[in-house]
């Protein structure tokens, strides 16, 4: 147990920053999210979902912004703003279309294949999701 946690905290720590960059499958309704460098930063995209393959024309009705309501979830930038931190990407923003709300964030990687995203309304208000990279 000791040494398989080492191990992963070993993995996170040599990570390098392109390390995030891919497409990643996350815990809850099978959402894929293409991570890409934008400028000194990195972005993310929603590329598909459950609900997405059942209705690609999906529009972002919770927004709290009435004026964005129309836009559609599809291709939809949900993480954006990071800067490069010691063990990932910090200070950045992700997008719950689900509830229309901005919550600050985080991306850490977990070895090659794996990546924390943390998102609070304020610490220690966090909800952390294991993202999983697809190909």
């Amino acid at each position: 147990m000791i040494a398989t946690t080492l191990l992963a905290l070993a993995a996170a720590g040599s990570a390098t920053p392109d390390a995030v960059i891919g497409r990643w499958r996350t815990e809850t309704k099978n959402g894929i999210v293409e991570i890409q460098r934008c400028g000194a930063s990195i972005c993310g995209r929603l590329v598909t979902s459950d609900k997405l393959r059942t209705d690609p024309a999906l529009k972002d009705l919770n927004n709290r912004d009435e004026s964005l309501r129309n836009r559609p979830l599809k291709g939809l930038m949900i993480l954006s703003g990071f800067t490069q931190s010691a063990d990932g990407w910090s200070g950045g923003k992700i997008y719950n279309a689900d509830d229309g709300r901005t919550y600050s964030a985080k991306v850490t990687p977990l070895g090659a294949d794996r990546l924390s995203v943390r998102g609070c309304v304020f610490v220690p208000l966090c909800k952390t999701q294991t993202w999983v990279r697809v190909n």
